[in-house]
């Protein structure tokens, strides 16, 4: 390995051994499966790279192709700061979020690809044997960004070690069109599953349903399945993590309560969506509400010309509430420093840069509401009070919970989401495949194959 410029601040982990065989045998099943779409002081004083001479070092960033292009744009620019300050070069490289399984399942198998890939919800739990531990770096992190969410830790640590940094979180809330509300005579947005009933049967006899997918595709659709679910008082398996649960009235009665509000309420249309489907319809003024990040807002307040008046026509509400309680699935990222890449001295000084308060507060203000920090600190952030559209982001944090509920978030719940089982439960009995209590018997069987397999 070249020598660095800057001196390893200590966070070099010590790495373990990976094989295929290892990798095929612990996180096999679910990359089988049909998947997914020291401080900036210290970086400031690196010598930096001398004119003209490539740099001695390089790495590769994976992430998600971001819904607000604004961030992509920030982070590219943050690494070429970086490669200025620190003398290693930064490839940043973006794909569709459902693709991210497929290629850290290539990487990890292979031995080879990106020094860092950003995973999303609690992917570090699949590939850990082929992350190296970040276990210093992920505390430091923590500590400058005011405590870490607890979703955000149960996504990244595994077995008591950090396996990847995280980043940000995206939450959905309920984005609707205000307007066609208030025409309506609907004063504001359904605290409750049944009057959302209600409200979405008016909203789809005057021509303006609701849009929900209920694809295979990585945000949307576990966003609404799974709070659903909860709300009814569902869960997957018990607190053990092998009894599986999921055959319940609780989880009987949400199967019905989705067969009647997609026929009823939605788009039927929105079955095979993917997490952009419901973006466009929104923005062509198609349907009249749908749970998503905050980047509808954001498109249609950058793009008045494109869409005028629409933003000032758009609000944002919380999930409603059931009778099991209110409920969001928190959409975690977090960068891991791949076990086999040969720079990881340069992925923990990038990671540390990405993560200096004053370098992420540019790219999370420009992400508009989208993201929420991975700490606590970032609540305070002006942006939340000086738009009042976007502040219910900031508070979603709270009613999150985890995939795996009410056992803990670990690589079997992470496989349960990959394969879309909960996700398939609701779907198959929307689209006639059977009826609620044969979908919900069919979800057994697929979560006993994951729980209780030996």
């Amino acid at each position: 390995m070249d020598k660095p410029h800057c001196p390893n601040p200590s966070s070099a982990p010590r790495s373990r051994g990976w094989s295929r065989r290892r990798f095929l045998r612990s996180a096999g099943q679910a990359a089988g499966a049909s998947l997914l779409g020291g401080s900036a002081i210290a970086l400031m004083a690196c010598e930096k790279k001398p004119p003209g001479k490539k740099a001695a070092r390089r790495i590769h960033l994976l992430q998600w192709s971001n819904f607000i292009k604004e961030a992509d744009i920030e982070i590219r620019r943050q690494a070429e700061e970086f490669e200025a300050q620190a003398g290693v070069a930064v490839t940043v490289e973006t794909i569709n979020a459902n693709d991210l399984n497929a290629r850290a399942t290539a990487a990890v198998e292979s031995g080879h690809g990106p020094d860092i890939i950003q995973f999303f919800a609690n992917q570090p739990h699949l590939y850990a044997g082929g992350l190296t531990d970040v276990d210093e770096l992920a505390e430091e992190v923590g500590q400058l960004h005011g405590g870490y969410y607890d979703n955000a830790v149960e996504a990244a640590k595994v077995d008591g070690r950090w396996k990847a940094v995280p980043y940000n979180i995206v939450g959905g809330a309920f984005a609707y069109r205000q307007d066609k509300f208030e025409e309506l005579g609907i004063e504001r947005f359904p605290d409750t599953w049944d009057d959302l009933l209600t409200v979405g049967r008016r909203l789809k006899q005057a021509g303006m349903p609701i849009g929900q997918t209920l694809g295979h595709t990585f945000g949307d659709a576990p966003g609404f399945c799974y709070p659903l679910l909860w709300g009814f008082g569902g869960k997957e398996r018990e607190a053990d993590g092998t009894t599986v649960a999921i055959n319940s009235p609780e989880t009987i009665e949400a199967v019905k309560y989705m067969v009647a509000f997609y026929r009823e309420a939605c788009d039927e249309g929105g079955l095979s969506w993917d997490d952009t489907s419901n973006n466009r319809a929104f923005l062509a003024g198609t349907i009249a509400a749908t749970l998503n990040g905050a980047s509808i807002y954001f498109v249609a307040r950058m793009n008045a010309d494109q869409y005028p008046g629409l933003a000032d026509k758009i609000q944002h509400a919380l999930i409603p509430n059931g009778p099991g309680g209110r409920y969001h699935l928190m959409g975690n990222f977090a960068h891991g420093v791949m076990d086999y890449s040969v720079n990881k001295e340069a992925c923990f000084e990038f990671i540390r840069f990405l993560m200096a308060r004053e370098n992420f507060e540019k790219w999370i203000t420009l992400s508009n509401g989208y993201s929420l920090g991975p700490g606590r600190h970032w609540r305070e952030l002006p942006m939340w009070e000086q738009d009042p559209r976007i502040t219910i982001y900031r508070d979603i944090a709270q009613y999150g919970r985890s995939p795996g509920s009410a056992g803990a978030y670990d690589r079997l719940a992470s496989e349960v989401q990959a394969k879309y089982i909960v996700v398939d439960l609701f779907a198959r009995a929307v689209q006639g495949t059977d009826t609620p209590e044969e979908a919900v018997a069919w979800a057994e069987q697929e979560l006993k194959i994951v729980y209780q397999r030996t």
